[in-house]
């Protein structure tokens, strides 16, 4: 009997899944995360071996998963690569290529390959036995996602081009040819940025999206590169560094740990120019007292996605959270997005901290009626990317998309007057409030509820529709 589940991993809006035979006793994984024990236990609640892991494609947004999952297995795992485009993966996989099968009992895997997103990509056709000309339903990695496609410009500008004229040949000539019945597993949904305005049902048909993807029904491809140059977010700065972290051997050693460390330990840690120090409370907590030198970015599932984004894998990091217990699932978030050396965390806290009457730093909030009556003697920063601010903004507002921020750079603005800061909701608004507090700025807000809460309450807007 088909064993089939989809594993979401919330943050970085991955998709992977655990298929097999019950009947035979064997399953694979299909684009596995590194905190791979969920598949061991779905595994096991089937009673499946897991005998394969699978890789659609090189992945940029997360760490893979694959080899992982073969050390924790004891080396009993093959794992499945892309031998299309003949990619370096540096360690023993196998190699598959369009047309190659893997079985399972009585579902049979067949490779397509898929080109776009990435030059070596591949899509994997899911069949009942021997019958591998009418598929059920298609494995689409990054290339078909629901309402949207896979971006074709992770790797630089001068591959671009011709990765997107490859993607317009794989929507017209493969998935545009399947039967309007295949189901489609993608493997990305909403809030990914591995595609534009990804929908958020977690699997799709081929008919649905021939009805409703725009990408599906254009014929011409001077049209079809200019739709894709359309509404993708920007790059994150992670992506480069997982793609290569993503084609070296996995080593076990190198799994994270993070130490309790004691309010001495900590503050003399935090004082070596090394570290990064990273405060995963909400801003309204940072705002009212943080460790000078903090970046604030938020114990909430896209923790992964800016801790990539934002950080520096190559420094050692120091955290601080709520509550001890909640560092185990902290540092897993992270890891996702692969760091791996984290230099401890705050034993008891801000609670400790404060108790031994060390320095603090604060950042005001402001509501956004209050923001409306100050615009005239706050300077107003909006954080938000480019399509947002294009979008509409609170008047008079300076952009300077928080991204740029990641490396040191800041708005240029008057560092002695006061600056609020604002996104969509007041996230990313609190990890440039907390940069810019670290340079230098005298006195910073964030605003809670950001353009969320200024467009409930009807306050002034410019540019826009």
């Amino acid at each position: 009997m088909l064993v089939l589940e989809q594993i979401n991993t919330p943050g970085i809006a991955q998709l992977s899944y655990l298929i097999g035979d019950s009947g035979a006793g064997t399953a694979a994984v299909i684009d596995p995360r590194p905190d791979c024990g969920i598949y061991l236990e779905l595994a096991q609640r089937h009673g499946l071996s897991i005998t394969h892991a699978i890789e659609t494609h090189i992945h940029a947004d997360f760490l893979s998963g694959s080899r992982a999952l073969r050390a924790r297995l004891g080396g009993n795992v093959t794992v499945c690569v892309s031998g299309e485009e003949d990619p370096d993966y540096g360690d023993e996989v196998k190699r598959l290529r369009d047309g190659d099968r893997l079985t399972f009992g009585d579902v049979t895997l067949t490779a397509r390959h898929t080109p776009g997103h990435t030059p070596e990509h591949l899509a994997f056709e899911a069949a009942d036995g021997e019958d591998v000309d009418a598929p059920w339903g298609v494995f689409s990695g990054d290339s078909l996602f629901v309402g949207s496609l896979g971006r074709p410009d992770l790797l630089g500008e001068e591959e671009t081009e011709e990765l997107a004229k490859k993607l317009f040949r794989t929507m017209r000539d493969y998935f545009r040819n399947l039967d309007d019945g295949v189901l489609v597993y993608p493997g990305h949904g909403t809030g990914s940025a591995c595609g534009a305005d990804i929908g958020d049902r977690p699997v799709t048909t081929i008919g649905r999206e021939k009805r409703e993807n725009d990408a599906l029904n254009i014929d011409d491809e001077d049209a079809f590169l200019e739709f894709v140059k359309e509404g993708a977010p920007p790059v994150p700065a992670h992506y480069p560094r997982l793609k290569k972290a993503n084609l070296q051997p996995y080593d076990l050693a190198h799994e994270p740990t993070c130490p309790p460390l004691s309010v001495d330990a900590f503050q003399q840690r935090s004082e070596a120019d090394d570290v990064q120090l990273l405060d995963t409370r909400d801003m309204l907590a940072f705002g009212g007292g943080h460790i000078p030198g903090s970046i604030n970015i938020g114990d909430r599932d896209e923790l992964s996605v800016w801790a990539g984004d934002m950080l520096d894998p190559d420094r050692p990091l120091l955290l601080v959270a709520y509550d001890d217990r909640q560092i185990p699932e902290l540092v897993t978030l992270i890891h996702r997005v692969g760091f791996t050396d984290f230099a401890g965390y705050l034993a008891g806290g801000m609670t400790a901290w404060n108790g031994d009457g060390l320095p603090l730093a604060t950042v005001r909030e402001l509501s956004v009626n209050e923001l409306n009556e100050r615009r005239g003697d706050v300077q107003v920063l909006d954080v938000r990317n480019d399509g947002e601010w294009n979008s509409g903004r609170v008047p008079e507002a300076t952009h300077f998309y928080v991204g740029e921020m990641r490396d040191g750079d800041l708005p240029d603005l008057d560092k002695q007057c006061p600056v609020a800061c604002y996104c969509g909701s007041g996230y990313r608004a609190s990890i440039a409030a907390s940069l810019l507090k670290r340079g230098g700025f005298a006195d910073v807000a964030n605003v809670p509820g950001s353009w969320g809460a200024w467009r409930a309450q009807e306050l002034p807007v410019e540019g826009g529709d």
